[in-house]
């Protein structure tokens, strides 16, 4: 009875040990699948940001631009008035 009971222990435990060793060779190949993916993403994010700044920086620039002339219109109209007001008098 007893070599039964050792036979079968030894059994359920090779199993187990098998079958926890397959399992822990799939998690380090997940893992090893996430880290490649992370890597993937962050270099997309990388790329939105250098779009993004590609984008954003002529949008800038032209936005400056147009307010710059908007504050040259207002002093060349200042002058005007000054100078049609020093011509009326």
């Amino acid at each position: 009875m007893t070599d039964s009971t050792q036979i079968l222990l030894i059994i359920v435990i090779s199993t187990l040990t098998v079958l926890l060793t397959l399992i822990g060779v799939q998690i380090f190949l997940i893992l090893i699948e996430l880290r490649n993916i992370l890597k993937k993403t962050s270099s997309m994010f990388d790329d939105v940001q250098r779009v993004t700044h590609a984008v954003v920086k002529p949008v800038e620039e032209a936005s400056s631009f147009m307010l710059g002339l908007k504050n040259g219109l207002g002093l060349m109209k200042s002058l005007k008035k000054i100078f049609s007001a020093h011509k009326e008098e």
